[in-house]
């Protein structure tokens, strides 16, 4: 069935023998073609007798899952931890780093539909060794503006306490040779995340549909959901892995300063940025290696004619199936725009992938924000953020598609009966996504920002009578706790003239900003007016909107197995790489492009204050305001889920089934089918 036809010059070569075509091939010719597509496993003469414990689906599942694995460690892993810190070293705002993270997506979307197209009838596991040639060296890409940028320089002057006039003090000046040059790497990082995307496009079409050739149908969403787990087990150890190296910091040795106004830095520091890149370069290595094991399999798996003769068509009944059929479409090229339409006309086919296309742009909104959602809601570090995202968002997601993997297995359900369960567990998501409304945080007090100082003063100005004389710098963010329990933006804007150190742990006196503490019956006795860092939050919640979202992600990821054999099994055969390679077009195009755009300029617009440097350029963002982020990303979020509902409806509604004698008889033909293919 897979040999049918004209072969596509990808990857290998068209064979010269008749039997390679259809209309003149007997029988028998056909019959040794099948043979010698399940041939060993090796490279040519050479098959050693090891290989072939592997030569099976559960050996191709293994490699696939790995290639799966290091794919999610730095596309949905390492690049999503890495987006904070990015922000500020090369002084990006959100919506830019979400176009390095849609960047991926655009490529993928860009070449879907020709890989999946061609790859249907080509050698499926040596585009996956392409597949892993390709993650490898944009891994590598990725990495390399950390070696041509040079060394982090950290700022000057960061004690920033109040200057009097009179007193000797650095001048800052805007000129052109001020203005950074290090935005322009935006433009290294879509490259490398554009090679990304190139890489990832065989593994999820190709890949997938290779695993659903050779398995039974009853045992096809198991191995799907499996393939589909691992995936999600890269980013996971993505997200700690990137958290852990982001505690180093990134040229691995803290430069030590002469200058007696430079203080070494910490983690706890705002300017601190950790290593992002060693895991990078790393996984470049490890990715390349996969090249090996994908460059063995053959073109198909010993008995995979066998399993493809047993299967019953479950084809939306419409036409589509007898028409490619009849027509041998897809053996060449000039049949693209025909199976294209065909597949575009199918209405449970785009029902199901506009579904699915509305849960990824949620679910890449979060992968690429989440971090960041619990850094500034909770008032938590970058890196405990990161690691706590993953630690809740991956093993949620990879145990809801392993949930709905065996339960679609075990239950034998037919593809109505797949559609059926998605509207349950989407419809369980939306009610688990108003944690939202009831687990956000209030903002903590900021002077400046979210209150005046002491009365004096306006707010969303940093400037009060206070520290007017100060000549405080707002480019310099250094943000102190005064004993009141309100931050402040340096401690020069807290109106501190002084600073001591007890116990090695600095503390700032003399601060005209700052008023009485608010416990004044309390059992610490405040030696100090404020100490560097934010103020602890309040807020309490973090618990509960943990493991409210923890059960939001497993119900919003039982759906993910189900859909994609639900499109295997509602389209001709023949397309199913190609039903998967539209639906990663529409995924991208309306879900994971627009996604964390959409994410980054709903965060973007909760900001309340700028990071502006001496030549009014605005740059990342430091404060945001809670309370609007919640909403926004609560009114998105159900939004998209509301749009999945209606379209998963009208997929049960639509579908038609094919007649009860014709999927017996399909079972026959397709018997025939194997023998002459």
């Amino acid at each position: 069935m897979k040999g049918g036809g004209i072969e596509n010059p990808v990857f290998e070569p068209p064979s010269p023998s008749p039997g390679r075509q259809r209309q003149a091939s007997p029988p028998e010719a056909g019959a040794g073609v099948a043979e010698a597509e399940e041939g060993p496993c090796g490279w040519g003469r050479c098959a050693p007798k090891a290989l072939q414990l592997c030569n099976n689906p559960e050996g191709y599942l293994a490699a696939y899952s790995l290639l799966a694995i290091f794919q999610g460690i730095v596309v949905n892993g390492l690049i999503n931890i890495s987006i904070s810190t990015i922000e500020k070293r090369y002084e990006l705002n959100s919506s830019l780093t979400g176009l390095i993270s849609a960047s991926y997506d655009i490529a993928f979307c860009i070449l879907s539909l020709f890989v999946s197209f061609f790859g249907e009838r080509g050698h499926k596991p040596r585009w996956l060794a392409f597949s892993a040639f390709m993650l490898g060296l944009g891994s590598l890409i990725f990495s390399l503006p950390h070696f041509s940028s040079g060394k982090y320089h950290y700022g000057a002057k960061l004690e920033d306490t109040c200057r009097i006039p009179g007193t000797s003090s650095a001048n800052f000046t805007c000129s052109a040779s001020t203005k950074s040059s290090l935005p322009n790497y935006l433009y290294v990082f879509i490259l490398g995340q554009l090679l990304l995307g190139v890489g990832g496009t065989p593994l999820y079409t190709l890949g997938t549909a290779f695993i659903d050739d050779s398995v039974p149908k009853h045992k096809s969403s198991l191995y799907i959901g499996i393939g589909y787990a691992m995936s999600l087990l890269g980013p996971a150890i993505g997200y700690v892995l990137g958290g852990q190296l982001l505690n180093i910091y990134i040229d691995i040795q803290i430069p030590e300063r002469q200058d007696t106004t430079y203080t070494k830095m910490d983690q706890d520091d705002p300017r601190w940025l950790g290593a992002w890149w060693i895991a990078f370069l790393a996984c470049f290595l490890a990715i390349w290696l996969l090249i090996i094991p994908f460059s063995c399999f053959p073109k198909h798996l010993p008995g995979t004619a066998r399993i493809q003769a047993e299967k019953i068509s479950e084809t939306h009944n419409d036409g589509s199936e007898v028409l490619v059929e009849t027509k041998n479409i897809g053996k060449s090229f000039k049949d693209f725009p025909m199976a294209l339409l065909i597949l575009l006309k199918n209405p449970v086919l785009m029902s199901l992938i506009i579904a699915s296309s509305s849960e990824a742009l949620v679910a890449t909104g979060f992968a690429t924000f989440l971090p960041k959602f619990i850094e500034n809601q909770f008032g938590k570090t970058s890196s405990f953020s990161a690691t706590l995202g993953g630690l809740v968002l991956i093993p949620a997601a990879a145990l809801g598609q392993i949930i709905s993997g065996i339960l679609v297995s075990k239950c034998k359900m037919d593809c109505k009966s797949i559609i059926k369960f998605m509207i349950g567990t989407c419809s369980v998501a939306l009610l688990l996504n108003t944690v939202f409304l009831f687990a956000k945080c209030g903002n903590e007090p900021f002077a400046g920002v979210s209150e005046t100082y002491n009365g004096t003063g306006t707010l969303y100005n940093l400037t009060a009578p206070c520290n007017a004389n100060c000549r405080c710098l707002r480019s310099m963010y250094y943000p102190v706790c005064g004993r009141d329990e309100v931050q402040y933006f340096s401690p020069c804007f807290a109106g501190c003239a002084s600073h001591l150190f007890n116990n090695m742990k600095k503390m700032y006196h003399n601060c005209s900003c700052i008023g009485k503490p608010k416990r004044e019956n309390g059992s610490e006795d405040f030696l100090y007016e404020a100490v560097p860092g934010k103020c602890p939050t309040q807020c309490k919640f973090l618990p509960l909107f943990l493991t409210f979202f923890f059960f939001a992600v497993v119900f919003t990821f039982m759906a993910v197995t189900p859909t994609t054999v639900a499109i295997l099994r509602c389209v001709p055969d023949k397309q199913r790489s190609f039903a998967l390679g539209v639906q990663s077009v529409f995924l991208r195009l309306l879900g994971t492009i627009p996604g964390p755009i959409l994410f980054g300029v709903a965060i973007d617009n909760s900001c309340t204050l700028w990071d502006i440097n001496e030549c009014k350029t605005k740059g990342a963002c430091w404060v945001y305001d809670n309370e609007r982020m919640a909403y926004l990303l609560m009114g998105i979020s159900a939004a998209c889920k509301i749009i999945t509902i209606i379209f998963v409806v009208m997929a049960v509604c639509l579908y038609k089934p094919p007649p009860a004698s014709a999927a017996l008889s399909q079972k026959d033909s397709e018997m025939v089918s194997a023998i002459h293919t």
